[in-house]
């Protein structure tokens, strides 16, 4: 057993400098490779997470000047809407009143036209009237004529 603990001892031995050159690489790379891919990696992140905050920003500024635009147009219908809505009321009213002064025009008119019916009936009866105690008078005239003859 012993030997074998020498054995072993020796192999510690000389691996001792294969240890301390293992060290030493792997603080080497460590220094040389590790801390700067490391570093450049920690870079890459804080840059994606930057843009990824960015884009984020910029997705919101996005929907709220979305937002405001849709407002704005719901504003800008309401607006037209009402203007529509004021148009058709007032041609309504046009209308309306356009109406109302055709019924009074003709309403003048029938009454006008009946006054002038009235006149020319009375005319016309005073007219008869008038011809008839003529006809009257040339038939009787005549009739008596017609007998004594």
């Amino acid at each position: 057993m012993e030997q074998t603990l020498q054995a072993l001892g020796g192999i510690l031995l000389k691996a001792i400098p294969t240890v301390i050159l293992l060290l030493i690489l792997h603080a080497y790379l460590r220094a040389v490779l590790f801390a700067p891919l490391e570093k450049m990696l920690k870079q890459r992140d804080e840059l994606t997470i930057g843009a990824r905050k960015a884009a984020d920003q910029s997705l919101a500024a996005a929907e709220a000047k979305a937002e405001e635009y849709e407002g704005k147009l719901r504003e800008a219908r309401a607006v037209v809407y009402k203007e529509q809505e004021d148009t058709r009321r007032r041609w309504l009213e046009d209308q309306t009143a356009q109406v109302a002064q055709s019924r009074v025009s003709a309403e003048t008119a029938v009454k006008k036209a009946k006054e002038e019916l009235a006149v020319e009936a009375a005319s016309a009866r005073d007219s008869l009237a008038a011809t008839s105690s003529t006809l009257a008078d040339q038939i009787a005239t005549s009739l008596l004529a017609g007998r004594a003859g």
